[in-house]
């Protein structure tokens, strides 16, 4: 699979999906090309996805919450009568390497949890209406929707076969939605796991597993209606009027760097190194929100969030051998608090919280990447507000103390804003500060004292808000040798280390969801009961089950 994967696409690119807008209400289609498979060697037969399925629907959400702030009601159904989905494609699975499968199930969960967060960050409500069977990674679609509706037939079912079929595990969030989100009772979700051929009725909606149930002859008319319900109790305004995503202006050079508008990545194969450099703004911020919605996708703070997300999710998959991450900024610390402080003071206004939302997915996006993160706060940065979160993201942050010779740009410094005291949790539901000092409050409430201000070197190393702060003697030297030592380490250690140590604190149902995909699925994707030349992956389908090696671990 060494195809360079794209996520960039829009609706006319669609090969399966498709929306049909009806004002309130989105009718959302998954009616799956099985001859569009993302490689070559398989087919997505019984609307059975993988990740060109999903970067679909992931821009689809995006686009719905943008160009589409009039829908307050998704309704994800199936365009196959007999099929609602069948989940993740088998013969993708059993084909892709071990690297590709955990970075596909990462991105449809970060995607299942955007729309599942849309209700409550955008007032946009999903219903999923299940006809036909709805297994494994299908099930897993309409545990993310606000509301489930199941029609009463013989054919339609929910399930998640994944353990006695294949030997693995649901990957993206089953588990842990039946019980955290769902309520199921455990013994009964012990049933449900157990079995291949799901639950149907009244019984799924008895255990908790779908919310609706419905007599087939009356289901469509019965989901429309319950759409409509939802509309009209929901208490976003209505009539809005939403902006086009455009196209990112977006180039690649020969050594793999890539180039936007206002983010830079360039890659250093011999360190084992991607440095990303976010340009500050190269003008005023707009006058008020109106005219932030004249300039739609090109709005500085939208554009750059759109940019860095794209980035991180082409490194993620397209660059899997490089160890190091190095996060840097240039540019006017101010104008970046201007463009930032039109939208924390105009909240209430659709598109000002959308853009808002999206930089809290993108920074969560950050701090799944399984890379070591780190940030460097020279001369002419402007870590300022939002983009100050980049250093709590990070496993390391360097800051250059007094001047450096020959350096003439403005000092070194770090200004903090209300970003980052609530609006941009992680996915623990404490703030990236909180997270860092854990336990320690007072620290918290310090910082907060200092909102606006550029605390240069000394006062941010005070403050906690840095790792080290270096001087022109050392600077060179001292980040050279932690690149090249942690480049050194192996890279299963390192992620399974920075994982556990970026989310300290509580945990929710977000942080177990993704700590059991990295730590569960991880080890039993390599393991022969699944992927080896016996193993239930590589024999479905075959009509010959997988053997085991009995022993328990």
């Amino acid at each position: 699979m060494s195809t360079v994967i794209n996520f960039q696409t829009d609706p006319s690119k669609y090969r399966h999906w498709r929306v049909e807008y009806d004002g309130q209400v989105a009718n959302l289609f998954m009616d799956v090309d099985e001859n569009a498979g993302l490689f070559d060697g398989y087919q997505l037969k019984l609307n059975s996805y993988d990740l060109g399925v999903d970067i679909e629907l992931s821009d689809i959400v995006q686009r719905m919450r943008f160009e589409h702030p009039e829908v307050k009601v998704v309704v994800m159904q199936s365009g196959n009568d007999k099929v609602f989905c069948a989940g993740a494609n088998i013969r993708m699975l059993g084909g892709a390497t071990h690297t590709h499968k955990v970075n596909f199930c990462k991105f449809t969960n970060e995607t299942r949890n955007t729309y599942e967060a849309a209700e409550a960050d955008s007032s946009q409500k999903y219903i999923c209406a299940v006809r036909g069977a709805c297994a494994g990674g299908g099930y897993e679609l309409a545990l993310a929707c606000n509301y489930i509706m199941l029609t009463n037939d013989s054919n339609s079912s929910v399930a998640l076969p994944e353990v006695p079929l294949l030997a693995v595990l649901p990957g993206t969030g089953g588990l842990t939605r039946v019980t955290d989100k769902r309520k199921v009772r455990r013994d009964r979700a012990d049933i449900f796991c157990s079995i291949e051929e799901g639950v149907k009725g009244q019984r799924a909606k008895d255990w908790r597993l779908v919310d609706e149930v419905v007599a087939n002859s009356k289901f469509d008319e019965a989901v429309q209606e319950r759409a409509r319900e939802f509309a009209d109790a929901s208490s976003k305004a209505s009539g809005l009027t939403g902006i086009e995503l455009t196209p990112l202006n977006r180039t690649f050079g020969k050594d793999g760097s890539v180039s936007y508008t206002a983010v830079e990545v360039e890659i250093d194969r011999a360190s084992s190194r991607a440095t990303i450099t976010i340009s500050g703004p190269d003008g005023d911020a707009p006058a008020d929100m109106e005219a932030m919605q004249v300039m739609g996708a090109d709005a500085y703070m939208l554009r750059v969030a759109r940019e860095l997300d794209d980035a991180i999710m082409h490194l993620r998959l397209n660059e899997t051998e490089l160890a190091l991450l190095v996060f840097r900024t240039q540019g006017d610390a101010a104008l970046v608090q201007a463009h930032e402080a039109l939208l924390l003071d105009n909240q209430d206004h659709w598109l000002a919280n959308e853009v808002l939302k999206f930089w809290k997915r993108v920074l969560k996006r950050v701090d799944m990447t399984s890379r070591t993160l780190i940030a460097l706060v020279e001369h002419g940065s402007c870590f300022s507000g939002v983009f100050a979160e980049l250093l709590w993201a990070a496993d390391r942050s360097y800051m250059m103390e007094d001047e450096f010779e020959g350096d003439n740009r403005p000092m070194a410094a770090v200004t903090l804003s209300a970003s980052n005291f609530g609006p941009m949790p992680m996915g623990n539901d404490l703030t990236r500060l909180e997270t860092r000092f854990l336990g320690e409050p007072d620290a918290v409430a310090k910082a907060k004292a200092c909102i606006g201000e550029a605390l240069e070197a000394e006062a941010a190393d005070e403050l906690g808000l840095v790792t080290m702060i270096l001087d022109d003697i050392d600077w060179e030297d001292e980040i050279r040798v932690f690149f090249e030592e942690r480049a050194s380490f192996s890279p299963d250690a390192l992620t399974g280390m920075e994982a556990n140590l970026r989310f300290a604190g509580p945990e929710t149902m977000e942080t177990r969801i993704f700590g059991r995909l990295t730590a569960w699925q991880n080890w039993i994707f390599q393991r022969p009961n699944a992927v080896g030349e016996k193993g239930a992956l590589q024999r479905y389908g075959s009509g010959v089950r997988g053997e085991y090696n009995m022993e328990r671990v």
